[in-house]
């Protein structure tokens, strides 16, 4: 489980800097970003913002919340679609879990790596048997369609032109926030509060709680280092994360929570268990059937001796 969770961590920050450098490349010699991503996404979102903050007098700091909201309601249904999969696959664990339970016992306290390899092999099938990923329920394909657009918003916010020496509320946004900074991680930290609502599982509310902390920490690292304009995309995709949250929280949670209740309802699954290394005799239910037949057959034996 460390292991997992090391990983886990380092997913998540190599897979932070991807969405914010990855999908856009930058001209070594002008800093300038180019590119397939720019020139199709980013470079139309920074027309976008030009347009807000001078053509209509809005300022480049209301400019940056316009666009940004524009893109976060673009790709929401990207965003909600991501964490229907996840929800649904919480869901599944919190209702499946008297099934998992007996695997996972087995897998804590196998001794042997045979044992380790065994009892993880039949937890795997247990989930695959019950339609459970062992990735999460995730998937790539939807952060993948997401990317471009928060790299394009990205370098949109910090190189569109006029941007660098323009100011929000009294902030330049030409140079790092603290105040919009902390504003960020705040708002990331509640997201990820709002993430354990309706969570039931204890083990699941303890891996989230450890990991609420990671992506404020990095956000608010990266906005002490990054422009002022940057942070305040950050800040904007900070309330449109709560908003998303609230919808799954309030209207996705409760229907898959009914949907698959249902389902096992239906046809409900059984708990299988085990025996452990350390000899508790927790059987599967062939076990005694095998030693029932074999005292039989002593029995038997025994009975045509006397009768000779």
């Amino acid at each position: 489980m460390k292991s997992i969770k090391r990983f886990a961590l380092s997913a998540m920050g190599v897979a932070m800097l991807l969405v914010l450098t990855g999908c856009v490349s930058v001209d070594k010699a002008t800093g300038k970003p180019i590119g397939f991503i720019w020139n199709t996404i980013g470079a139309p979102m920074a027309e976008a913002i030009k347009y807000f903050a001078t053509d209509k007098g809005l300022g480049f700091g209301v400019a940056i919340i316009i666009v940004t909201i524009i893109v976060r309601l673009i790709i929401l249904p990207l965003g909600i679609y991501q964490s229907w999969k996840a929800t649904l696959h919480s869901e599944k664990m919190n209702a499946l879990k008297h099934v998992l339970e007996p695997h996972q016992t087995r897998l804590k306290e196998a001794t042997t790596q045979e044992e380790k390899l065994e009892a993880q092999q039949a937890l795997f099938a247990a989930q695959k048997e019950h339609g459970i990923s062992m990735f999460g329920g995730v998937g790539c394909f939807p952060i993948l369609l997401q990317m471009p657009f928060f790299s394009a918003i990205y370098f949109a916010a910090q190189h569109t032109e006029g941007v660098a020496q323009a100011s929000y509320l009294g902030i330049p946004l030409g140079s790092p926030s603290m105040i919009l900074a902390a504003c960020a991680g705040v708002l990331y930290y509640l997201q990820s509060l709002l993430s354990l609502h309706g969570v039931e599982d204890e083990t699941q509310r303890d891996q989230i709680k450890k990991m609420a902390y990671v992506s404020p920490v990095m956000i608010a690292g990266f906005s002490l280092i990054s422009p002022a304009s940057v942070t305040l995309y950050w800040v904007v995709g900070g309330f449109m994360m709560i908003l998303q949250q609230f919808i799954v929280n309030y209207i996705v949670r409760p229907k898959l929570r009914k949907k698959v209740r249902e389902e096992l309802a239906k046809n409900p699954p059984k708990a299988r268990s085990f025996s452990t290394p350390n000899g508790r005799k927790d059987v599967t239910p062939e076990q005694p059937t095998a030693i029932t037949s074999k005292k039989k057959h002593k029995n038997r034996n025994a009975g045509k001796q006397r009768s000779r």
